[in-house]
């Protein structure tokens, strides 16, 4: 699982002409569903954004979480994030998971949110979406619960 984390002053999704999903200050989340994801991909990625440290504090510090700060945040389902660019110039999706499985995972990840921040809104799973926002920072974060899991076994070691 894959999610592109946006630290946003705001942010809206719009699906033919008509509003969505939409908060303010937080964290705009792409996120992408493999075909090896599971619901434990989901709940990790979950834990570990809801607590990473990329709002500033009083000191001008990146200390403060999503959750710290009272931030919402706005899911967007985002298989692109699975393309394979490697050969030619068509990208393939091959390693994207089904829509009824991604889907699944998708709804879920924001549910597990929504138990960790004040404020969860989504976008429409499957549909052609329009994404406004305005970046702040920038600061913009890739997660991967593949590399998440990786790293964690290291330290274990």
């Amino acid at each position: 699982m894959i999610a592109v984390l946006q630290r946003v002053n705001r942010a809206a999704v719009l699906v033919e002409g008509s509003t969505v999903g939409e908060i303010g200050h937080g964290l705009l989340i792409l996120l992408g569903v493999s075909r090896e994801d599971t619901a434990a991909d989901a709940e990790l990625l979950v834990k570990k954004i809801a607590a990473c440290r990329i709002f500033r504090d009083g000191a001008d510090k990146m200390n403060l979480s999503v959750r710290d700060v009272a931030g919402g945040v706005l899911v967007v389902s985002n298989f692109t994030l699975l393309a394979d660019y490697a050969h030619g110039n068509r990208p393939s999706y091959f390693e994207a998971a089904s829509p009824a499985e991604a889907q699944s995972l998708y709804l879920y990840f924001a549910e597990l949110m929504a138990r960790e921040v004040s404020s969860v809104a989504t976008g429409e799973f499957g549909a052609h979406m329009q994404i406004s926002m305005e970046a702040d920072g920038p600061v913009t974060i890739v997660m991967d619960s593949r590399v998440l899991q990786h790293k964690g076994k290291e330290k274990k070691i």
